[in-house]
């Protein structure tokens, strides 16, 4: 029997896969031929989708992108031996913009049936976790640190130093401590979290529960954006299927070691993705920024030693424990070590997910992987880092994707989200838009940002209405500084990062040259 794979990723389902899936069934059954169905996840290549593949003793061939029209003509051609077509992509491990990648959070991404436990296993799953299982928990956080891993979800701090505090932290009478998952991922143009509990969350399972292994933890938390309903119907099947296999629960792989995840649903709030905002949210209140120390580590979730990762840094975890943490950081550059998912969007080409070892160019990311924008017009901006990030201009495009090297350049690597924008784009409307942004997804808790950013939306208006111009400039200069230095959190903290970027690489969007604060 012939096993053929199209994708049940949300991206896939927008144009149409479910209907191809249903297509190839029907005109398979019509023809007396035999097959097996697979909904895998995405390969990350959007612009294809729906891919369609189809496993032949020489490996697997894609087609794409396929639309329900498509399908009869498929199986008439051979589609079941992987004959030629018009829509054939040769073997998919041989398309280039595949092979080029170095996949390692991403491996089994499209690989696998992402509900099933024994293709997980085949693909190099809970290898990580029988590992930690026979290790001290000081022992798996020196790995975790050796590896050189950092939080994926902005902010970059090492993974190993937040847990080896967690570690060591006091419980209290209780002696409770908690893993918790940041999938509230609100960041424009980014995927990667949707992507992995779509496509393959036992492997965030697992490395929720190597970090609850090693710290003492016995309950996990994923918050997750309500706007990811196919995820969270997917993970929580997932999570069942995990305690069946012995996984989760009171005695994880016969170890005697309890470890649980619950999954939650957040409301919509942007700000609820700041750390200790989704813990207020987790505990049934308001989702407002909690001022710092102390920090979760220490006094998290119900006030208790908690360990706060996103879902691409947890999701890394199996691969690091199963394959040595020297392995992980012979990839990167710099104190970035391991690879980033990079997530193409915007007026680009060929959207999707590039994960490459830290140091390649955002201009290799954006004019090589993702062909350049999808109008055929020139790139004038690429925003890096989510919509706070900041904004690059065609001659900046060189800098390398690192944490220190983007920072310097007045920037952050973020979420890994790659935005572009052609030469038909207004960058003193981009600039509007970031303080705008704020204002509408601001907590409220602090000064700076719950005002700052209105004064920021009012006085970027008097500038393009050419209304005292450069006093405006110099007051939008002065009220960055204030949100910088005196937001709680990065929600204004890191807005005039995108504003002061459009500033000064386009001044005249603006209608005049911008004073020297600009960074």
């Amino acid at each position: 029997m012939t096993t053929i794979y199209v994708p049940g990723d949300s991206a896939a389902r927008s144009v149409e896969a479910d209907e191809v899936a249903a297509l190839m069934v029907a005109g398979a059954a019509a023809r007396g031929l035999e097959l097996e169905l697979v909904r895998n996840g995405s390969r990350g290549m959007f612009w294809l989708e729906p891919m369609v593949e189809v496993a032949t003793a020489g490996g697997r061939v894609a087609y794409g992108p396929v639309t329900p029209a498509d399908v009869d003509s498929l199986l008439d051609a051979g589609l079941l031996e992987g004959a030629g077509h018009p829509l054939a992509l040769g073997l998919t491990e041989e398309i280039e913009w595949l092979a080029r990648q170095q996949r390692v959070t991403f491996a089994r991404m499209g690989v696998i049936d992402p509900l099933n436990p024994a293709d997980y296993q085949t693909h190099g799953g809970i290898v990580g976790l029988r590992k930690a299982l026979t290790m001290s928990g000081h022992a798996v956080v020196e790995e975790v640190l050796a590896s050189g891993l950092r939080g994926r979800g902005g902010a970059g701090f090492p993974a190993g130093i937040k847990w080896r505090t967690v570690l060591e932290a006091d419980a209290g009478a209780t002696g409770q401590k908690y893993v918790c998952c940041n999938a509230d991922e609100g960041d424009s143009g980014t995927f990667a979290d949707r992507m992995i509990m779509e496509g393959d969350p036992f492997t965030l399972i697992e490395g929720m529960t190597i970090a609850g292994v090693a710290v003492g933890a016995t309950m996990g938390y994923i918050y997750v954006r309500s706007e990811y309903p196919d995820a969270i119907t997917i993970f929580n099947r997932a999570l069942e299927i995990a305690r069946a296999q012995g996984w989760l629960g009171d005695d994880i792989l016969e170890s005697g070691k309890t470890f649980d995840i619950e999954l939650r649903a957040g409301s919509g709030s942007y700000v609820c993705g700041e750390e200790t905002a989704m813990l207020e949210s987790l505990e049934g209140k308001r989702g407002v920024i909690r001022p710092k120390p102390p920090v979760p580590a220490l006094q998290g979730l119900f006030g208790q030693p908690t360990v706060i990762n996103n879902v691409l840094t947890l999701a890394t975890v199996p691969m690091v424990m199963a394959q040595g943490a020297s392995a992980y950081q012979e990839l990167g550059v710099g104190r970035s070590r391991g690879t980033q998912v990079f997530q193409l969007a915007g007026n680009i080409a060929r959207g999707g997910i590039v994960e490459l070892a830290f140091g390649v160019s955002i201009d290799d990311l954006v004019n090589d992987f993702g062909g350049g924008t999808l109008s055929g017009r020139p790139v004038r901006a690429v925003q890096v880092g989510g919509p706070l990030g900041a904004y690059f201009p065609p001659d900046r495009l060189d800098l390398p994707m690192d944490y220190e090297e983007l920072a310097a350049a007045g920037g952050l690597v973020g979420h890994g989200g790659v935005v572009v924008f052609d030469d038909t784009v207004n960058m003193a409307a981009q600039a509007r838009f970031a303080m705008h942004f704020c204002a509408e997804e601001s907590c409220g808790k602090c000064t700076p940002c719950r005002i700052g950013a209105v004064r920021g939306v009012e006085t970027i208006d008097k500038v393009i209405a050419g209304i005292d111009r450069e006093k405006n400039l110099v007051l939008l200069e002065n009220l960055c500084d204030v949100m910088t230095d005196g937001s709680l959190c990065a929600m204004g903290g890191l807005t005039p990062l995108p504003v002061r970027s459009a500033m000064r690489h386009w001044p005249e969007d603006f209608g005049s040259a911008t004073t020297g604060g600009a960074s």
